[in-house]
């Protein structure tokens, strides 16, 4: 099997201000630069505003929808996969994420924290959450030092594993 590339999921809330859009943009370029692909949930909010950072960055953005149309997608989206499952697509945002970046947002943001932590992905909180199996970040700025410290350990196991 070839070598898979990275995949870094974005995860927060629909409803948010101009600092968390910021926020998000800001993220979705780093994915791109670190040649990561963006996962998401595909709608608006941080969702978009990631995508939207990712795509203007030259980065490959997934958006894993809640309902059963390819036209619900936001426009910053690449590939558009509708899941017809609702808030348990949450799940799979998690469980396809080799990295999750949360950032504010409310309870489906929480229970994708939940399941990434499940999974045993690591979980980088950029939106206050304080939840215990996190990895705090004040800022992209450091988050993107530790996204990169990430990949490094990733792709150190993939070759011990080889």
């Amino acid at each position: 099997m070839g070598q898979q590339k990275l995949t870094i999921s974005v995860i927060g809330g629909h409803n948010i201000d101009k600092k968390v859009e910021q926020l998000a943009h800001n993220i979705g370029k780093i994915i791109a630069k670190v040649g990561a692909i963006l996962v998401c949930g595909g709608l608006d909010g941080v969702m978009m505003a990631a995508a939207r950072g990712c795509k203007e960055a030259g980065g490959l953005t997934i958006g894993l929808l809640p309902g059963n149309s390819k036209n619900d997608a936001n426009q910053f989206i690449d590939i558009a996969l509708p899941t017809s499952i609702g808030y348990a697509r949450n799940a799979i945002v998690a469980c396809s994420a080799d990295i999750i970046i949360a950032l504010p947002g409310s309870h489906g943001t929480r229970s994708e924290i939940s399941y990434g932590i499940v999974f045993k992905r690591p979980v980088i909180d950029l939106g206050g959450w304080n939840i215990e199996g996190m990895i705090k970040v004040k800022n992209h700025i450091e988050a993107e030092v530790k996204i990169k410290e990430l990949i490094a350990n990733i792709q150190n196991d993939s070759d011990a594993a080889s």
